[in-house]
């Protein structure tokens, strides 16, 4: 098991493109300069031992030896420990829909962004509980197992697009049917599926999954992302916005939230049906009834010790400033000695 144990050095990389940015800056300020002095081929011949190409290779060095404090800063562990842990809490399961009608910006800055934003504060706020991720639009797939893993979690959900789905739809029976399916129902805790979606044109024989859900006591609770009034559909073309989508008759197809659906869906599973909205995801309302579910104590490897390996970054980065320390902005008397090019007389 890999890890850095002070992760938010890392922002710190983002200096490197700034770097990159004020040494162009630099030589083009530098080249500028010279041209006022007279011609290039003439300066290059009134200076013999300036070498155009070592500053660019100092700053290569120097780039490589921040980099490699940043990662000394962070500190890289590897885990060299792993024991069993006794844990108590329940299971849930959040399927979000990845149908393009998410992609509505209703919701700030849409309906998915917002989802993911609230599923991420929920997993700041679990402990103890297991967690797994299922995405569905025409069909449902399993984005993430059941899981303590809480940074996999976030790092799953960051990877979560419309693109992952190529059956558009909303099949909310399918993602039921393979929530009931990675459950472990051999341990007692309570078990909870949370359905994030605008329930438009939904899919399948819903109802009949919930009662196969009701048999396990399996909770189903609902979250409708959308407003009522509706919002059109966005599409994008290289990453950028080229328009809405339209019906067969050009007209442009507005998504509106289907609250009553989805309130029947919660009633059904013996859950709660929340709205969301820009201020509030709809999750906190959810966990509050979860937490009032029976749990169950259940085992999970973790790493429990690590070591630290920050010193061979630390190493790497005095190397690389070493290089860029003893290296002269001169040319090598040997490569200046050479010339492939000249004419003998």
């Amino acid at each position: 098991m890999f890890r850095f144990q002070n992760i938010e050095f890392l922002w710190g990389l983002f200096l490197i493109p700034l770097f990159v940015l004020l040494f162009f800056l630099w030589v083009k300020w530098k080249n500028n300069s010279l041209k006022k002095f007279g011609e290039k081929n003439l300066l290059l011949k009134l200076m013999p031992e300036v070498s155009a190409q070592k500053p660019v290779l100092k700053f290569i060095f120097f780039c490589m030896a921040f980099v490699f404090l940043i990662f000394g800063l962070a500190n890289p562990q590897i885990g060299t420990k792993l024991e069993e842990v006794k844990r108590e809490g329940v299971d849930i399961i959040i399927a979000l829909d990845v149908s393009n009608s998410m992609l509505a910006e209703d919701l700030s800055p849409n309906r998915l962004e917002r989802a993911k934003r609230a599923i991420e504060q929920l997993v700041d706020k679990l402990h103890n509980d297991r967690i797994g991720i299922i995405v569905f639009g025409g069909q449902a797939y399993t984005q993430l197992p059941v899981t303590t893993d809480y940074a996999a979690a976030k790092l799953f959900l960051s990877t979560i697009s419309t693109d992952l789905i190529p059956t558009q739809g909303t099949a909310i029976g399918a993602a039921i049917s393979l929530a009931m399916e990675s459950f472990d129902f051999k341990n007692n805790s309570g078990k909870a599926i949370v359905i994030i979606t605008d329930g438009e044109d939904h899919e399948g024989d819903v109802m009949e999954e919930i009662k196969k859900a009701n048999e396990k006591k399996v909770l189903i609770h609902t979250i409708g992302m959308g407003s009522s009034q509706g919002s059109p559909i966005p599409i994008y073309k290289q990453g950028r916005q080229a328009g809405f989508k339209k019906d067969r008759e050009g007209g442009t197809v507005v998504t509106k939230l289907n609250e009553e659906m989805l309130s029947q869906i919660a009633s059904a599973g013996n859950g709660i049906y929340v709205r969301a909205s820009n201020a509030d995801g709809g999750l906190n309302i959810i966990l509050d009834k979860i937490n009032t579910m029976q749990k169950a104590e259940f085992g999970t490897k973790i790493y429990t010790d690590y070591e630290d390996r920050f010193q061979y970054c630390i190493a790497i980065s005095l190397f690389f400033l070493i290089l860029d320390f003893i290296i002269s902005e001169k040319k090598s008397k040997w490569l200046a000695a050479i010339n492939l090019f000249e004419v003998k007389k």
